[in-house]
């Protein structure tokens, strides 16, 4: 239901600076426009560093965002397109393997927010990329944050946990026997 209001965590805050990669589809340029501003003004708000990179459509973001998590440095990925309803079938292949590709990205790992819409006309997408209405852009870099924010929080060096007793040797920094 458009218009509906509902429940906005407060963005995290970090010790650390946050670095982050937007991947966009600039398919529909003026939606792609106004989720990118979103997106930015999110994570600045949160003091995030970003770069932006467009590919050509939904489908190849998630290909985009896959090989950046594997071969960069980035914390965060924010996912941005939209997909319109069309006469065919095309519709729900994109909206699914493009899902379906962030999902296991976002399992494999990445700290990630999807923010590709997928919606039935052109009127249902400027309400949801107008960061003056939805922010659907700037609600995906959000996520992004908040998954960073976990990452750190449990990222860190565990004790405790394991096979070893507690207070053998090794535990006491000495050799193994």
């Amino acid at each position: 239901m458009a218009g509906a209001s509902h429940y906005t965590l407060p963005l995290p805050e970090f010790d650390k600076p946050v670095k982050a990669l937007i991947v966009v589809a600039p398919y529909y340029r003026d939606i792609a426009d106004m989720m990118i501003k979103g997106a930015r003004a999110t994570l600045e708000a949160a003091g995030a560093t970003h770069e932006l990179i467009e590919v050509p459509g939904a489908l190849e973001v998630p290909a985009a965002i896959g090989q950046a998590f594997r071969m960069s440095d980035f914390d965060a990925f924010v996912a941005l397109g939209c997909v319109i309803r069309g006469e065919t079938t095309h519709y729900d292949t994109v909206c699914n393997d493009s899902s379906r590709g962030l999902t296991l990205l976002s399992m494999q790992g990445a700290c990630l927010g999807n923010g590709i819409l997928t919606v039935e006309n052109m009127e249902q997408a400027v309400v949801r990329a107008d960061p003056e209405d939805q922010d659907k852009g700037g609600g995906a870099a959000a996520a992004a944050l908040h998954l960073v924010a976990l990452a750190r929080r449990w990222g860190g060096v565990k004790s405790g946990i394991g096979f070893r007793p507690k207070d053998s040797q090794l535990a006491k920094g000495g050799d193994s026997v």
